[in-house]
């Protein structure tokens, strides 16, 4: 049983001010597998306070200075391996391969590119007559997801310190643990005091109050796109600055000159992978009309082979959904797939045989989708699948950009000149091309209703800074 009841304020394991408590599922069995405080807002308000009193020193740290600072929590984050991936394990249903190469990595990753970015990065600039200067912004308030305990937290945390901004971290409640682990990260690390703080609590508490804290001066946010609207509500009372990486719907569209089966692998892999519980999953796969009915028998296989079950083991490659809420979820838009035409090829209502236990869903596809059918605009965060089809590339692209999102969207296929008019045809922010590797210094966050702002390298680092110019400093 993980029992982290304590908030982690200016430096210190503090008792909340309040004695209520919020239990942690774990997803694979429903039992109950720790504890967290349902903080209050004078927590919130220690927490600020110790922010707002530790950023005229951190703000003024030199760049090595906070090179040698990230370069110490990343080896203390290597230290807590084993830890981290277990607890993402546990608290998420991530199958424990996973929690390795993707959860543990990257949040690792975020930390080493903010290093490399500070190597080079301009905080001041000379402009004729003028010194343009690059500025903390202040005391930033984070609000981080449940699907990605480590990535989204980390990216926002290797940002705030490069920039030398001051931080209360809000961690999900359903996934709070990894964020627990990053303080003890921090502490061993030797950040100084009131750099780091972590509230835990309610969304309604917590989240709410940082978003309209007078002395919060920028808020970053991952989550739904409801949220966000309030989060920016919130915020208009201070006039604080706001970002934003909130939902998507993206697409895959595989070329007509594509690897059938590549691309069956492919698309299964983009949208069944985090249990589908991933903000840029390619949920909406765009295929010739001439290759249908040969991708959906390799798309059969493909879902026939991928492996649902218990996250411990190692040949697992699909866990279980959070918790019982999204499981429901799922569930009424598979059902809401037949109920509007769509044909369902995999999958379906219901658990995986055997699997009775936990909140597990089968990864399912429906075909004979048109674009303006529920499944194929919302949300819908599990392992669902919509194939499309297309007679030209125009309208390829044309469905594609038919959403209200524009976080991501992928392209699959042969010919270079193709697959890069393609690419940027479809109006998102981050366009993968034939899964190409990650890259940690390219800015990601979306277009339209997909969000506000850019994370990852020195676009992250951006959002914490506020430009100055001195006219006249050279005369």
């Amino acid at each position: 049983m993980r029992n982290y009841t304590k908030h982690y304020i200016n430096g210190e394991w503090v008792t909340s001010t309040g004695s209520k408590t919020i239990d942690v599922i774990n997803p694979a069995t429903e039992e109950v597998m720790g504890k967290i405080s349902s903080g209050t807002e004078e927590d919130l308000d220690k927490a600020v306070a110790a922010a707002k009193a530790a950023f005229p020193s951190f703000s003024q740290t030199s760049v090595e200075e906070r090179i040698e600072l990230l370069e110490r929590i990343c080896q203390e984050y290597e230290k807590r391996k084993d830890d981290i991936i277990e607890v993402i394990t546990e608290e998420l249903g991530s199958p424990v391969k996973r929690s390795n190469k993707v959860h543990y990595q990257m949040g690792l990753q975020h930390f080493k590119q903010a290093v490399e970015e500070l190597k080079t990065f301009k905080f001041e600039e000379e402009r004729g007559n003028t010194l343009v200067r690059k500025e903390s912004i202040g005391v930033a308030g984070l609000i981080t997801p449940w699907n990605f305990p480590t990535n989204q937290t980390s990216t926002k945390l290797a940002s705030a310190f490069a920039a030398g901004s001051t931080v209360v971290l809000k961690p999900a409640s359903n996934t709070p643990f990894a964020a627990m682990i990053l303080a003890e990260i921090f502490e061993a690390a030797g950040l100084p005091k009131g750099v780091f703080n972590l509230v835990t609590g309610s969304g309604s508490t917590i989240g709410n109050g940082i978003s309209s804290h007078p002395d919060i001066d920028f808020v970053s946010f991952t989550g739904s796109g409801e949220v966000g609207q309030k989060i920016m509500e919130n915020a208009a009372s201070t006039i604080k600055k706001v970002s934003l990486e909130l939902g998507g719907k993206s697409p895959l569209i595989v070329l007509d000159d594509a690897d059938i089966k590549g691309a069956a692998k492919t698309a299964v892999a983009l949208v069944a992978g985090n249990t589908g519980q991933v903000c840029t999953a390619a949920t909406r796969t765009l295929i010739p009309k001439g290759m249908h009915d040969e991708f959906v028998e390799a798309v059969k296989e493909v879902i026939e082979n991928f492996p649902v079950g218990d996250p411990t083991s190692q040949d697992v490659q699909v866990g279980p959904l959070v918790d019982a809420d999204q499981w429901e979820r799922v569930q009424s838009y598979i059902k809401k797939g037949s109920e509007e035409g769509a044909e369902l090829i995999a999958g379906g209502p219901g658990k995986p045989e055997g699997l009775e236990k936990g909140y597990y869903t089968k990864i399912t596809a429906f075909t004979n989708v048109k674009n303006d059918m529920t499944i194929a605009q919302e949300e819908i965060f599990g392992p669902v699948m919509s194939i499309l089809t297309y007679d030209n590339l125009d309208e390829a692209i044309e469905i594609a950009n038919d959403t209200i999102y524009g976080l991501a969207g992928y392209v699959y296929g042969g010919d270079r000149d193709t697959l890069q008019k393609v690419a940027k045809g479809i109006r998102a922010g981050q366009i993968q091309v034939n899964n190409s590797k990650t890259d940690f210094s390219a800015p990601f966050g979306g277009f339209k209703q997909s969000g506000i702002g850019r994370e990852w390298g020195d676009f992250g680092i951006e959002e914490f800074l506020e430009p100055k110019s001195i006219i006249g400093y050279y005369a």
